[in-house]
């Protein structure tokens, strides 16, 4: 009966080899959309920055879209970069390695070594090359000498994409690279001009007044009236400036530290006990651009000698007035006199400077703290 008759059962499919399990899926084909296609998000140098500390490179692209350049997380503390990394989780539900946690701290400290160092380094060829730099190079003539329209961006681009070879992070850290040595050199040569400016102030009383002088690129910059070595009391005359202003700023000095001590209370950040650069930024914000690192640093032991024994600091000013002296041979003067007292009181002049309420905000300069320890070792010998 044909009705009993079952139909055959279709047969199976051929089951793969073994060896097809092993390969790759085929490519999936996805419709286009331009935005995907577009280029990839500059990252700010965030990729040569963690490129050697095992960072992947997808995790400092979401660290880019947050907003975050390589200068901001070297300005950042250990507990910002915590929340930055607990922000990046949240935000994008992106699960960060143990290893990428201590790799993005570490390598924030090794940038903010390497810029200390490099700041070193151009201030001493800053210093060594003084004399030697030209004041109508501007910054526009700095770029086109180093040559950085030789080789455009979209050049680059074909050169990586036609190389075939090489990771997207050595694609892109090649042309982050090429960027940070441009502004790199930018920077060394407009900072240039602006660092002789303060080098120059150390020796106010030793030059004359010369008005504005061109600097930096053609940006003209008011220089401060020279030092003269005035008598207690005495205003000096003319385009000058007595000693009684130059202790009136250290001074102010204590009054901006005081201000800057109570905005980190404040905000529950880290008081400075002393004058730093910290100090110095906010006095220039703050309008007082005469008061800067170099000078107050230039004079410190002279304003030590008037706070610890001030008779002895009048005594001198007046001697070196009746003789003509200049400020600089002032200044050169009022080293013995400290040493003296550091003698008197055990060679500790750390110890005079801290005990002192005015002098417990200024460092001990190096050169005084060489000259009692040259004394301290003569004095020893001959007895």
């Amino acid at each position: 009966d044909p009705r009993t008759v079952l139909p055959p059962a279709p047969a199976p499919p051929p089951r793969p080899s073994l060896l097809e399990y092993a390969m790759a899926p085929p490519p999936v084909t996805t419709a286009f959309h331009p935005a995907r296609t577009a280029a990839p998000r500059e990252l700010g140098g965030l990729e040569e920055l963690f490129q050697a500390y095992g960072i992947r490179y997808y995790t400092a692209a979401k660290i880019a879209e947050l907003g975050f350049t390589v200068s901001t997380l070297v300005d950042m503390k250990d507990e910002e970069l915590d929340d930055m990394m607990n922000s990046l989780s949240q935000i994008f539900r992106w699960d960060l390695l143990v290893g990428e946690r201590y790799g993005i701290k570490a390598a924030v400290r090794a940038e903010r070594r390497r810029v200390e160092d490099d700041d070193i380094k151009r201030r001493n060829n800053n210093s060594n090359n003084l004399l030697s730099t030209d004041t109508t190079t501007n910054a526009l003539d700095a770029l086109s000498q180093e040559g950085l329209s030789e080789e455009p961006v979209v050049q680059r681009e074909k050169e990586a994409a036609g190389s075939g070879g090489g990771s997207t992070w050595e694609v892109v850290a090649a042309e982050e690279r090429s960027k940070q040595q441009r502004r790199r050199r930018t920077r060394m040569k407009t900072n240039l001009h602006h660092d002789e400016n303060e080098e120059l102030e150390d020796d106010e009383g030793e030059e004359n007044d010369e008005g504005n002088i061109n600097r930096g690129g053609g940006c003209e910059r008011q220089r401060e009236h020279p030092f003269i070595v005035t008598e207690p009391g005495e205003v000096a005359r003319g385009k000058k400036n007595g000693l009684d202003y130059l202790f009136h700023l250290y001074e102010q000095c204590r009054e901006f530290l005081m201000q800057v001590q109570a905005i980190a209370k404040d905000r529950g950040e880290k008081c400075p006990t002393k004058v730093t650069n910290q100090v110095f930024r906010y006095a220039k914000k703050a309008g007082a651009s005469y008061i800067n690192k170099p000078k107050m640093r230039h004079y410190v032991h002279c304003y030590a000698l008037h706070c610890l024994d001030e008779e002895v600091s009048n005594e001198l000013r007046r001697a070196f007035k009746e003789r003509g002296e200049n400020v600089g041979a002032w200044r050169q003067a009022c080293y013995k006199p400290l040493v003296a007292i550091a003698a008197r009181q055990g060679w500790d002049i750390d110890a005079t400077f801290n005990a002192h309420p005015r002098l417990s905000i200024w460092y001990v300069p190096t050169k005084l703290r060489q000259l009692c320890h040259a004394e301290r070792n003569s004095v020893s010998a001959s007895s």
